[in-house]
């Protein structure tokens, strides 16, 4: 038994784990195992046309990007640039947010400063379908100088993380 676990790895032991409890549940309780498996299918449907987004970026990002292009629009001496693409990208994206982790990732060993990610990340915050309902409930003048100090104090959590991260690497 130890051999076959050993063999199938984790991911394939988890993976047989769970269908034995659907097979217990099926046995015991299928009403249960067809609510579980509506939820499951729900929670898929709304997972995967982010997933190929995410994917989508990623593929186009390699078809069409050079990684040199890349650290100059997101690297080291990206600039001013980096910072509206970062904060702008952060601003637009939507989903989970963990759905754009392998895309950052990808982005971060192509040269992706740790700053323009945690802004990318800190400017998630900031959505633009829900402006309408935060100028609705609490005014104008909130809505906009809450926005314009989410964009700010992402720069400076942006510069923050880039600081702990270069004295991480000195340690």
């Amino acid at each position: 038994m130890k051999k076959i676990l050993e063999k199938m790895g984790f991911e394939g032991a988890l993976s047989l784990l769970v269908l034995i409890a659907y097979g217990i549940l099926a046995v015991y309780d299928s009403n249960r195992l067809e609510n579980a498996l509506s939820t499951l299918a729900g929670l898929t449907a709304r997972i995967v046309p982010i997933l190929l987004l995410v994917f989508g970026v990623m593929f186009l990002t390699n078809l069409f990007f050079e990684s040199n292009a890349l650290v100059r629009f997101l690297g080291k001496e990206s600039g001013y640039r980096g910072w509206m693409l970062a904060i702008a990208g952060g601003i637009v994206s939507s989903g989970p947010i963990y759905m754009w982790y392998p895309l950052l990732s990808d982005l971060k060993e192509r040269g992706m400063k740790d700053s323009l990610i945690a802004a990318f990340l800190y400017n998630r915050a900031v959505k633009i379908p829900l402006l309408p309902m935060m100028v609705y409930y609490f005014g104008w003048n909130f809505a906009l100088v809450l926005s314009i100090y989410m964009v700010l104090f992402s720069v400076a959590d942006g510069i923050l993380v880039q600081s702990l991260m270069r004295k991480g690497t000195e340690g």
